[in-house]
């Protein structure tokens, strides 16, 4: 972890998710998140809603309108929400960093402070990417097969269960 103006600040494969919430907030965790450019969050679902404000750059949030999924785009000053129990993915495909602020559950927080690496860790290795899998798990979180991902665009990624 790199504290960053001494906020903790944690790598999740690839996502820099800097805790603007002490861990020990129960209610809501807010944080700042860079999206290098290239970076795809895979699809994946879990019970916590998640409320993203993009303050710079933009990307792609992957949603379901009407029983349908579709990239939409997302720019600074939109704000975008995704209910629990809902597929989503996110993948920034500029050539810039897209930096948002993200509202959700103390749990998830604690997910991504569980999950999160030192900032500039190298490519996860196979226990890392294997340990990430059995943490979302235990969450009772979701993540999209290679097939389902395939089949809205997502053909590479750091996370393949």
């Amino acid at each position: 972890m790199t504290p960053t103006d001494g906020r903790e600040t944690v790598d999740v494969f690839g996502p820099i998710v800097e805790f603007l919430t002490p861990p020990d907030e129960d209610q809501c965790c807010v944080m700042r998140v860079v999206m290098p450019a290239g970076v795809t969050v895979p699809m994946h679902s879990h019970n916590d809603f998640e409320d993203f404000y993009i303050l710079a750059g933009s990307y792609q949030v992957l949603v379901e309108d009407g029983g349908r999924r579709e990239w939409r785009d997302a720019h600074a000053g939109d704000y975008v929400r995704v209910p629990g129990d809902v597929p989503h993915a996110i993948r920034n495909i500029t050539e810039e960093p897209a930096v948002d602020l993200i509202v959700t559950t103390a749990r998830m927080g604690n997910f991504f402070r569980e999950v999160g690496r030192p900032v500039g860790s190298p490519p996860p290795t196979a226990d890392e990417v294997t340990r990430f899998i059995e943490i979302s798990q235990r969450y009772g979180y979701r993540m999209a097969t290679p097939e389902e991902n395939a089949a809205v665009g997502i053909t590479s990624s750091i996370i393949t269960p």
